[in-house]
């Protein structure tokens, strides 16, 4: 039997639709815990490259007859060895390109609406990270909102649309993800817009996003209105896009809130985000699409792999929008935080400007889940 590859892309695929396969982790015991991939019809099984090396025979009657089998490492060379030794054994098998580091850094732009006078939003799905990104398109133009470090992905995007970035904007300093945001906009010509509240420690120069202002992006007039929404951050924005769309940063996701620790101020924050997600949100349109930063769990996926609800259903359905006490929630928030992110003190530092690891770093630095959310 030959072993082949299988692409980010093609992984990303099957758990969007469902498909069953299964997976072979060669990572690990803890890492393979801490983070995966995961889909409702993925079966698993972690053994550590080190526990084949004699040979994979005792694992052989664990493959199901009737799936893809595909083997996983942290970078590729490890899951090809191991992939090659089932294959002698008779069964067609898949490895990873690029492994895990593949799979965080996979992006799938997706189309989540129109806009009234012709333009269009598109929504990046960082599947392996549970991050989201936006481009908002209009009239020859464009706007990108949080977008990662591989800022390829977006301009190759904004020039198969042929239209020009002139804005680039993040929600938020973020601390999970290293931003891409100021280096699209050097290499564009673009605007680059922070929160000031956010930025009091960047080296960097930045436009402010202060609420009352408007971006506009092409002759249409698609209105970024800033919304001044604290908790996850003390400078959260949000951005309420051609009266349609609130995209709410790491404020807001479809079944969970922000966390508001991750400058170490959370005691001081959740009163904002209490502010925000029950007083400043609860004044705007229901009928709002929410477009979040981030999604926590595979269930908040559409059926085509977006992420959005109508703000007026999750108001109904997600638990930290339904916390009527407000010591409760000050509980539920400071007393369930997840994990921090992993290096998540570092990724603050070179969103700051302060500090310029090298790309090999910077991927080491994101690798893991997304933990920006409170359940």
């Amino acid at each position: 039997m030959t072993v082949k590859s299988m692409t980010a892309s093609e992984i990303a695929k099957k758990v969007v639709n469902k498909e069953a396969f299964f997976i072979v982790d060669v990572r690990n015991e803890d890492v393979f815990k801490d983070w995966k991939i995961e889909g409702e019809k993925i079966g698993y099984l972690n053994i550590p490259y080190f526990d084949l090396l004699d040979g994979v025979e005792e694992i052989m009657n664990k493959l199901p007859l009737d799936q893809d089998i595909v083997v996983v490492c942290a970078k590729e060379g490890s899951s090809i060895m191991i992939a090659e030794m089932i294959a002698e054994e008779g069964r067609a098998v898949h490895y990873l390109t690029g492994g895990m580091k593949a799979w965080s850094e996979h992006l799938e732009p997706i189309k989540v609406g129109n806009l009234k006078d012709g333009g269009e939003i598109y929504q990046f799905v960082r599947i392996g990270k549970g991050c989201l990104s936006y481009m908002i398109i209009s009239n020859g133009e464009a706007a990108i909102v949080d977008a990662t470090r591989m800022t390829d992905v977006f301009i190759d995007f904004a020039k198969k649309m042929d239209v020009t970035i002139k804005h680039v904007l993040d929600t938020h300093l973020h601390a999970d993800h290293i931003s891409g945001g100021r280096k699209i906009a050097e290499a564009t010509g673009g605007m680059y817009w922070l929160p000031p509240k956010d930025a009091e420690e960047v080296t960097f120069t930045y436009e402010p996003l202060e609420e009352g202002n408007t971006i506009t992006i092409g002759n249409t007039t698609i209105d970024i209105q800033p919304l001044y929404s604290p908790g996850h951050t003390i400078g959260s924005t949000s951005f309420i896009v051609d009266d349609s769309y609130l995209l709410s940063g790491d404020i807001l996701f479809i079944d969970s809130i922000g966390r508001p620790d991750l400058a170490g101020l959370a005691e001081d924050w959740v009163g904002d985000l209490r502010e925000t997600l029950y007083t400043r949100y609860k004044k705007l349109a229901e009928n709002l699409i929410v477009l979040p930063a981030h999604f926590m769990i595979l269930e908040e996926l559409n059926d085509d792999g977006s992420v959005s609800e109508k703000l007026g259903t999750l108001y109904t359905e997600n638990h930290g929008l339904k916390i009527e006490d407000e010591a409760a929630f000050r509980e539920m928030v400071t007393g369930n935080l997840p994990p921090q992110p992993n290096a998540y003190q570092e990724i603050r530092e070179m969103n700051m400007g302060k500090i310029k690891p090298d790309e090999e770093t910077q991927r080491e630095m994101e690798i893991g889940p997304n933990r920006c959310a409170v359940r």
